[in-house]
């Protein structure tokens, strides 16, 4: 039986629900499974009315059935939530929603009723309140696997993955260690071939610029390269340590599927230059699938109709492997 998928709004005062409108319009056009939305009905007849999509909504239950989810019309579980204005200010108000959509869309995950979930955008500022350094972390606390997650910023093309997330840079190298990057490794590959059924080149950057330092303790030889010697003895098709300034040269990304960076701007910076809103947001390591457009609530363009949705449908067409 082919299971949907659900869409969690995320941010209602971001461009999600843009995104989302714009996603339903295009995906007749490309192979999806079932897709669904976890939001308030009410904003999101506004919000549609107010881009003037030539959409329809339809309310459904949280017990909904697969016919359900049959025709045009966007089905929506509706979490209670309440705004005055079409669009707000970005602030705390809406975190309990948040919080209310992600747990319906794990609830349903426990009910083995959908495949995995795609949120959209969420400010980090003012949903996570410093509690998490990121939606990924969040995610894996929730489900009680909060050290055994990883980031990928999958393409077709490329896809890197950064070993320590969003922490600040003095405190990078406290967080690196040999464990950390061979677990991380070990669900890249997984999740490389039970879903997309492939076998994966892999780079692993250093953490010094050359991977070089003049300071006695050196990541490189105490900690990046101990890892790659045990991922090679899992017969682990990987190279480096390597240089992170010349790694994503054009000449270079052809040789490699998969770049682990050591910390997030290494490679986050190059792969969002390199694809733009074409790569996603996987983690990796919990018991299903978790994804995200790989941008954020894009606050300067809320209500401007020319968010783009590339990012979104790359996340829906990513179900296709997942069945």
């Amino acid at each position: 039986m082919i299971k949907p998928i659900a869409i969690i709004l995320g941010e209602p005062n971001s461009i999600s629900s843009e995104i989302i409108f714009k996603s339903w319009i295009k995906k007749k056009k490309f192979r999806h499974p079932p897709c669904l939305v976890i939001g308030n009905y009410n904003l999101l007849y506004r919000h549609l009315k107010y881009f003037k999509f030539n959409l329809n909504l339809k309310l459904i239950e949280k017990n909904f059935k697969l016919d359900d989810l049959k025709g045009t019309a966007i089905p929506v579980i509706d979490i209670k939530y309440g705004q005055k204005k079409i669009f707000e200010k970005i602030s705390k108000k809406s975190n309990k929603f948040i919080l209310d959509c992600f747990s319906q869309g794990l609830n349903l995950i426990k009910q083995n009723k959908i495949l995995g979930i795609i949120n959209g955008p969420v400010s980090k500022e003012t949903f996570l309140n410093k509690k998490f350094s990121g939606i990924t972390e969040f995610i894996a606390y929730k489900i009680g696997r909060y050290d055994k997650v990883a980031m990928l910023i999958y393409s077709k093309k490329l896809a890197v993955t950064p070993i320590v997330t969003h922490v600040p840079v003095k405190k990078i190298s406290q967080k690196l260690n040999v464990k950390k990057i061979v677990n991380q490794i070990k669900e890249i590959v997984f999740f490389y071939n039970k879903y997309l059924k492939k076998k994966i080149k892999i780079a692993i950057t250093g953490l010094n610029p050359h991977c070089f330092s003049h300071e006695k303790f050196s990541e490189e030889e105490k900690i990046i390269k101990p890892a790659i010697r045990k991922i090679k003895k899992l017969k682990i098709n990987i190279t480096g340590p390597l240089s992170a300034d010349t790694l994503f040269l054009s000449k270079n990304q052809k040789k490699f599927d998969v770049v682990v960076g050591m910390y997030h701007d290494q490679v986050l910076t190059p792969i969002k230059t390199i694809m733009g809103f074409k790569a996603i947001n996987i983690t990796l390591g919990l018991p299903f699938i978790r994804v995200s457009p790989d941008h954020g609530v894009a606050a300067d363009i809320v209500g401007k109709k020319v968010a783009d949705p590339s990012s979104l449908i790359e996340s829906i067409k990513l179900f296709n492997n997942i069945q």
